[in-house]
């Protein structure tokens, strides 16, 4: 079955925001067994969002985004519009989000209203997160799911309504495991495994590195291709699946006992930051240094002035005796 996604908002399509939403739902309309063939971002005009919606030609449409309160809101009644449905008021919704607000201390704005309105004949999904609902409608042959733009409450919604109709709806699923390298080139990484059969893995690099994705449908076994994969890229392999670099350094410290101390410069505490957002970092890290002046390296960390002098602040050897200088301060 064809998927395809709309995201909707003046704030994507102006670059002030990311759109985190497409190649969330991208990669996981792919999992679920749909072939995903269109993504489209419009700002909040509705013109602009009435062509995207009678642009749809798959069987699944993901649309993101303008469920919100305010005018520029809009999503709902243009879709309403283009599929011929009335908006209705649903007494259930609204009394969800008047009980949000009182959790809260507050009094709901008259504006929350508009959130309680459905096209006729939508199910709607609940929305644990915020206000705005999610809603599965069915028209035209297709299936059209509207969720709110916020990433957490698009995800949770997803999660919890949108897959189980989609699994339904697809009776197959996509598999597929994440080998991640770090210290090696894209090109470096696809010579290694040149003469395999590449038809069902991607290579995707990154900041940090380059994941290898093998994907494949049940009834395949990828075992053999997998394990091969890991035996060529051999050290640069340093995870599998979606876990982080600073989570699989954390796992490691506590298997063996290790605490770590960080001494940093030009990364201003970015290293001691990467590490303490695992939770449950506080059992091996230590503490943090920046020490981003040579002033602070001298007297924070004992590193030699006439080192600095000889190599300059940004130096293999300076960046030793700051490694030296924690070390010796913290006893790790």
């Amino acid at each position: 079955m064809r998927a395809e996604v709309i995201t909707v908002g003046d704030e994507l399509i102006t670059g002030l925001v990311v759109d985190s939403n497409s190649a969330y739902l991208g990669r996981r309309l792919t999992e679920l067994g749909f072939r995903v063939v269109r993504m489209t971002s419009v700002g909040d005009g509705p013109e602009e969002i009435r062509i995207a919606l009678q642009q749809v030609s798959s069987d699944v449409a993901v649309v993101t985004g303008g469920l919100g309160p305010t005018p520029d809101d809009r999503t709902k009644e243009v879709f309403a519009e283009v599929v011929g449905r009335r908006l209705v008021l649903d007494e259930e919704v609204l009394e969800g989000i008047r009980k949000r607000f009182a959790h809260r201390g507050m009094e709901m704005p008259r504006s929350n209203v508009r959130q309680a309105t459905v096209p006729e004949g939508s199910q709607v999904l609940p929305n644990r997160w915020g206000t705005a609902p999610g809603l599965h409608v069915k028209a035209d042959g297709r299936h059209f799911f509207l969720l709110p733009g916020v990433p957490r409450e698009m995800r949770g919604i997803f999660e919890e309504s949108v897959v189980p109709i989609l699994r339904k709806l697809s009776g197959r699923a996509i598999n597929f495991v994440l080998l991640r390298t770090t210290g090696i080139s894209e090109s470096a990484l696809c010579e290694k495994l040149s003469d395999l059969d590449l038809d069902k893995v991607a290579f995707l690099p990154g900041l940090e590195g380059v994941d290898v994705r093998v994907m494949w449908e049940e009834g395949e076994d990828p075992t053999q291709l997998i394990e091969e994969i890991r035996r060529r890229a051999g050290q640069f392999v340093y995870a599998e699946g979606e876990e982080r670099m600073e989570e699989v350094v954390g796992r490691l410290l506590k298997r063996r006992g290790w605490r770590i101390a960080t001494a940093e410069s030009c990364t201003g505490g970015l290293v001691g930051h990467r590490i303490t957002e695992v939770p449950g970092s506080s059992d091996y890290f230590e503490r943090g240094v920046v020490a981003y002046s040579n002033r602070a390296k001298v007297e924070l960390l004992g590193v030699p002035e006439e080192l600095i002098r000889r190599h300059g602040a940004v130096s293999p050897q300076v960046a030793k005796a700051m490694a030296e200088g924690v070390r010796e301060r913290t006893g790790v």
